[in-house]
């Protein structure tokens, strides 16, 4: 059985508990880090000295850090229906699921999501939360045209990229703030609620992470 450390409602550790579900992967998940604390203990810096979740345990394979921990499962479990096994073929995947990550996660959850939902009004930075919405206006609309191009993110199925992409969206489509207009990227948010497993998964509810008054 493989073990996943991490709270269900990290947006680090939905992605992984997503891409088990879809792949019919038997997982225990363990409540560690946030509320339940438990990352700064001796055994959980052995797996991750990070003290960061998610950790995912696979036999005598012990591994961090949410992006390889995707790689690994749909590499072992998932074949080339998630991720090629040609380094040519999942160039664009690849490319896709990095900027995801590296843009989509770091300018919303971080300048926007942190900044509405886990901080309280009077704490709130006005300039960041700015800065988040201007560079959303940028990315989402990149993202509406790749899936009018192709129906998924980095193709014409959906593949890593879309894990890494698509979790950001419930909570990008649950708080309040001006997004752009997207009518692709809303059709494709439509058809990710159509999977049991997304539902599951990445539409958790974040409302013990709001801070007092947010």
């Amino acid at each position: 059985m493989i073990r996943v450390y991490g709270r269900k409602t990290s947006s680090n550790v939905q992605p992984v508990m997503w891409i088990c579900a879809e792949l019919g992967l038997e997982v225990e998940r363990l409540d560690i880090g946030g509320v339940f604390g438990g990352t700064d203990t001796e055994d959980y810096l052995a797996m991750n000295p990070m003290g960061r979740i998610p950790v995912l345990r696979d036999g005598d394979l012990t591994m961090f850090e949410s992006q390889a921990i995707l790689r690994y499962l749909a590499s072992e479990y998932g074949r080339d229906a998630l991720w090629p096994g040609s380094a040519r073929a999942r160039a664009l995947h690849d490319q896709w699921m990095e900027w995801a990550k590296l843009n989509v996660s770091a300018e919303f959850n971080y300048k926007i999501f942190w900044q509405l939902v886990r901080t309280s009004p009077a704490d709130r930075d006005a300039a960041m939360i700015r800065a988040g919405i201007e560079a959303v206006h940028r990315l989402m609309p990149m993202a509406d045209a790749q899936i009018a191009r192709h129906g998924w993110l980095a193709g014409e199925t959906i593949s890593l990229a879309d894990f890494t992409f698509g979790v950001q969206l419930y909570r990008y489509y649950s708080i309040d703030f001006e997004r752009p207009k997207t009518p692709n990227l809303d059709a494709y948010y439509q058809r990710l609620q159509d999977r049991e497993p997304y539902r599951t998964h990445a539409m958790i509810c974040f409302e013990s992470l709001r801070a007092p008054g947010a």
